[in-house]
């Protein structure tokens, strides 16, 4: 591909690149190259620890960001440690087909199958099957299945999980069982439905299916984790209505339902969505839970809400592509660490304990790492509520930031039955055409078209209007100029403008006015003053602290330009 003029705003690929860069520094080189769980920024210096998510939880997120990162951004570096994390992840199976975790010398903790970890197991399982369809991966992941629906309790219409975590001679308690005291069922059981559904889209594996079936029965018809209104039950028993957990089962119901072509199930979702969406806020702060830690946004829960939007927004509604695109613009965007010189850093590495605690260079190993608990105008969460300062980093979140990244670049362009949708106005390049996008600088979205597309659509922002969009299509010296809403007819599915057939060679350029504006966004009754040009927020009152989120954003008249290709691949990683 020849590199040309490109707009000089938020390309997703380029941040998977950055992603990256921490998925390797995150390695505990001195200890098997299990990777460190969290970062305190805020120490001087700076610091990263050990956890008992370090197993099954950490490898698999990391084994799934680092195959999806690559596959965007077509980095090579840091093979080693992947391959590392992947033969670390497969040695932590016991016969049984579980997942266990490892003890560790320096922390209190017993091996066990924890039930959190083997969601992220069977999903990176999933997609290292999907990215390489080694017959190896097939094999353990049909075990682990087996295993997740052998060791289920299963009644008349209903499986669960008995405990949050399983011992290799059983569950801990058969009393448990008989009285049904059953755990969180989103935590332990909803959220695994979203990776055993495309496992069994990619084998056909029908103990997968099985467990998708009785798990969302649970949630839709027994558990009453959501409340008749959509709103998340805040009881103790539920998890205080911990909304990654909450967020997480409601992105896996919501692809259940489009696969079962099950409406009810999408209604379902969709309504409590659309109350979760009323306690976060437009740029994509969520709380952490609805009690103990609502002060705590995690970039797992910000990652369950893209996600949830994007099938929700793919089944018919369609406001939730502007809503995602602010959350991915900004939110997502902001917590990804780049700029480090506010990180207190040291090459001393004369108080590192191997398996414990790390402070050797630790900005240069977390830039492109994902915010733990972030607040909204700030990277590091230090408020006086809650439970104050915790982590400001988790490799949990780096993992999910890393999938957010990748489920908004897949889903920047689409095709389907011979339509091909621009659902985000974002820097792509595609197999059927590039996006330039000049925002938010500039209302203009340039598309480069690569071959014949029989029917092209755009998203346009419903802050744009339609009366002064415009748009000249240019093709073999011709151009051919259509006036400011001057046929509005070419408007379909709510916010997409129809351009018909376009051609191979033909660039087309789309105009809109920006929206400049201000709104106060609510966070557990914090109130923030937001600007905001396009989707874009580029200011926010007050200003954070240690490490501020939107004060640094600058707008020009002009967007800036920069040499550069995008990424096209002719088959895609599909999630």
């Amino acid at each position: 591909m020849t590199k040309r003029l490109l707009p000089d705003t938020l390309t997703l690929e380029d941040r998977a690149g950055h992603a990256m860069n921490a998925i390797v520094g995150m390695a505990d080189r001195d200890y098997n190259d299990i990777p460190f769980f969290a970062a305190n920024l805020m120490t001087e210096p700076a610091n990263l620890t050990h956890g008992d998510w370090d197993y099954g939880s950490s490898h698999g997120r990391m084994v799934d960001g680092m195959i999806l990162a690559r596959h965007m951004s077509g980095e090579t570096f840091g093979s080693d440690i992947e391959a590392k994390y992947r033969s670390n992840l497969l040695s932590f199976f016991k016969e049984d087909g579980l997942s266990y975790r490892q003890t560790n010398p320096h922390h209190n903790w017993e091996a066990n199958a924890n039930f959190i970890d083997q969601r992220a197991v069977i999903l990176s399982l999933t997609t290292w099957f999907q990215s390489t369809g080694d017959p190896a991966v097939k094999e353990a992941a049909d075990k682990h299945v087996a295993a997740l629906k052998r060791v289920a309790i299963k009644e008349r219409d209903v499986w669960y999980y008995p405990a949050s975590e399983y011992k290799e001679g059983g569950w801990p308690s058969s009393n448990a069982i008989l009285l049904r005291l059953a755990p969180d069922p989103a935590a332990f059981c909803g959220r695994l439905v979203m990776p055993l559904l495309k496992y069994h889209e990619l084998t056909g594996n029908a103990d997968a299916f099985e467990l998708c079936q009785f798990f969302t029965a649970l949630i839709v018809q027994r558990s009453g984790v959501f409340n008749p209104d959509g709103s998340f039950n805040d009881a103790l028993a539920y998890r205080s209505g911990h909304f990654h957990t909450r967020l997480g089962t409601l992105d896996a119901l919501a692809r259940f339902g489009v696969f079962t072509g099950d409406a009810a199930l999408i209604a379902f979702v969709e309504k409590s969505y659309a109350w979760a969406v009323t306690q976060c806020t437009a740029f994509g702060w969520t709380p952490g839970d609805m009690k103990e830690q609502a002060y705590e946004h995690e970039t797992c829960s910000l990652v369950d809400l893209i996600a949830t939007g994007i099938t929700l927004a793919q089944s018919g509604y369609t406001k939730y592509w502007g809503v995602v695109e602010r959350y991915i613009r900004n939110h997502l965007a902001e917590s990804q660490l780049l700029e480090m010189d506010w990180v207190k850093e040291t090459d001393d590495r004369s108080m590192d304990v191997p398996g414990r605690i790390t402070y050797e260079n630790i900005a240069q190993r977390t830039r492109g790492a994902f915010a733990g608990y972030s607040a909204p105008n700030d990277f590091c969460c230090n408020v006086n509520h809650g439970r104050g300062h915790t982590n400001d980093l988790q490799i949990c979140c780096l993992g999910s930031g890393t999938r957010g990244l990748y489920m908004g670049w897949s889903n920047t362009v689409t095709e389907k039955k011979g339509t091909v949708s621009v659902n985000f106005l974002l820097n792509r390049g595609s197999t059927w055409l590039d996006v330039d996008s000049y925002l938010p600088h500039e209302g203009k979205l340039v598309l480069h078209i690569h071959k014949d597309i029989p029917r092209l659509q755009v998203r346009i922002p419903e802050w744009a209007g339609y009366a002064k969009v415009s748009f000249k299509r240019e093709l073999g010296g011709e151009t051919i100029a259509m006036g400011k809403g001057s046929e509005p007819s070419r408007w379909v599915n709510e916010c997409f403008l129809l351009l018909g057939a376009a051609a191979a060679g033909e660039t087309i350029t789309i105009e809109f006015p920006l929206s400049k504006r201000k709104t106060i966004e609510t966070a557990i009754g914090q109130q923030f003053e937001t600007e905001w040009q396009g989707d874009d927020v580029i200011g926010i009152s007050p200003q954070g602290t240690s490490h501020p989120f939107y004060s640094g954003r600058k707008v020009y008249a002009q967007a800036p330009l920069r040499e550069g290709e995008y990424r096209r691949l002719e088959k895609e990683l599909v999630w």
